[in-house]
């Protein structure tokens, strides 16, 4: 069965060109090149500026970075990233640009600890070929939950599988812009500057294709409407089992599976981490950084169980380098994400193409913002299970409704907007429930003359089809010229 999303359109190169990028970039600037050695099993950990110029060179030895190796003299550029160059057996580092912060760090003990779970996970994957391992990370924010994904990926991938990364934290986008719920089936290496690399939809790259499964979760915490978080992780689970079902390899190679920090508290997150070990049929939680949700989920999983009922939990120790990532740190992010899913990188760059609409060409539903008064009053109590039809038959009870159609306005203006997978003037629930196609980004609205000018990675018009605006992420302002 073909699934939304799983495939993205041609290549297109020769339509109009498009308003030029105009992100900040670190201005050109002599540095002086120092060199730092490294012991075995050290780290080199930093936190560079997104305005700074920030590399980093192997000039002897091996490292890696989220389990990725760096290749000998090969420069890369780190500026935005806060992260660990780790070395298993010594390395000399050429490290030029400032930091806000940087230093080389011997209490590594979590690396050992990660690796032999990669060693246990590619054991469960040699023992059950039919049916790989599908791992759930939880935890606090900012404990390297997604650091932690990311390696255990990479791991996997250097010894030749194909795991399927799952990010259900709308915060941060893979593979797309923030407010995306993604799921995608790592094939090759990923990219040591840019992690699960960008979606290569409107110019060549040269990293490989990645085609992702996305859902649009149009707000920034599960807990601003729980019940619609909890009907997209039905979807994103199915279609991910569903393709997996067609490749053996990547069933066998399993999930992982990366989460937000709020599904940490108890009152408000624990009813929609139940929903997902019954959605995804976990095998595996792994804990990071909290000792009561360890005991709470060890507790409901494990304890008093048969080893055939059981769900192992495990408990992982914070890494000393998990370092929390503040607001201003964050929205820089989210931009630059957005930034890259439209333009792609100074090494990867993509060609968008501009787009003009009237009014009346197009269908836009708009999120609902959430307030006391319109928020759900339980945490997937009975009243909230009737909201959501999985056989796509019913209809959300209408005190719940999430979307609104709205008129375009200036007020979209730097908006990202996603283009779903239905038509433009389906029911709600179909609307909430399709995959996205792709996104667009609003870069200016005429009201006098009913005309909005889309930014699109595309050069063909995505037809007729329901343009989501959500209350996630902020708009970006200064993306064109």
């Amino acid at each position: 069965m073909a699934l939304p999303g799983l495939s993205l359109p041609g290549l297109g190169l020769n339509s109009t060109p498009t308003p030029v990028y105009s992100g900040p970039v670190p201005p050109p600037s002599e540095q002086i090149a120092r060199r730092e050695d490294l012991p075995p099993q050290a780290e080199w950990r930093f936190e560079a500026a997104f305005s700074q110029q920030y590399s980093i060179r192997v000039l002897h030895g091996h490292a890696e970075l989220f389990g990725v190796e760096l290749a000998n003299n090969q420069t890369y550029n780190l500026s935005g990233c806060k992260g660990a160059v780790f070395t298993w057996q010594g390395c000399q580092l050429e490290v030029t640009g400032e930091a806000e912060s940087e230093y080389a760090a011997q209490e590594t003990e979590y690396a050992v600890e990660w690796l032999n779970l990669h060693g246990m996970l590619e054991t469960a994957r040699d023992d059950r070929p039919n049916d790989g391992p599908r791992v759930l990370l939880v935890g606090p924010d900012h404990t390297g939950k997604s650091s932690l994904v990311r390696t255990l990926a990479a791991w996997a991938v250097r010894n030749g599988r194909t795991p399927t990364v799952v990010n259900l934290d709308p915060r941060e986008g893979l593979l797309a812009p923030p407010s995306s719920l993604t799921a995608v089936t790592v094939g090759s290496q990923m990219d040591v500057e840019n992690g699960f690399g960008i979606s290569p939809i409107s110019g060549p790259t040269i990293t490989a294709v990645k085609t992702p499964l996305i859902y649009h979760y149009p707000y920034a915490s599960p807990t601003d409407r729980p019940a619609l978080y909890k009907a997209l992780l039905t979807r994103i689970a199915l279609g991910t089992i569903n393709k997996l079902e067609e490749d053996p390899s990547a069933k066998q190679s399993g999930i992982l599976i990366d989460t937000p920090g709020t599904l940490n508290d108890p009152k408000t997150g624990y009813d929609t981490l139940h929903h997902l070990v019954s959605e995804f049929s976990i095998t595996l939680i792994l804990t990071l950084g909290s000792e009561r949700l360890y005991n709470d989920l060890h507790r409901r999983y494990a304890a008093g169980k048969t080893p055939d009922e059981a769900l192992p939990v495990l408990k992982l120790a914070k890494p000393g380098g998990a370092i929390e990532r503040d607001a201003g740190y964050m929205k820089q992010l989210r931009t630059r994400q957005i930034r890259q899913y439209f333009f792609g990188t100074a090494r990867e760059s993509l060609n968008p193409h501009s787009h003009m609409l009237g009014f009346d060409d197009m269908t836009v539903y708009r999120a609902k913002p959430t307030s006391a008064d319109t928020a759900e009053k339980t945490s997937f109590g009975a009243a909230e299970e009737d909201d959501y039809d999985p056989s796509g038959n019913g209809s959300m009870v209408s005190a719940n409704a999430v979307f609104e159609k709205v008129a375009p306005s200036v007020a979209m203006m730097g908006s990202t907007i996603a283009i779903k997978f239905c038509p433009a003037n389906s029911e709600e629930f179909t609307v909430r429930d399709s995959a996205v196609m792709g996104y667009l980004y609003v870069a200016d609205v005429d009201e006098a003359r009913k005309k909005v000018r889309f930014l699109a990675p595309h050069p063909q018009r995505w037809g007729d089809r329901a343009l989501v605006w959500g209350q996630w992420p902020e708009a970006v302002a200064d993306l064109v010229t």
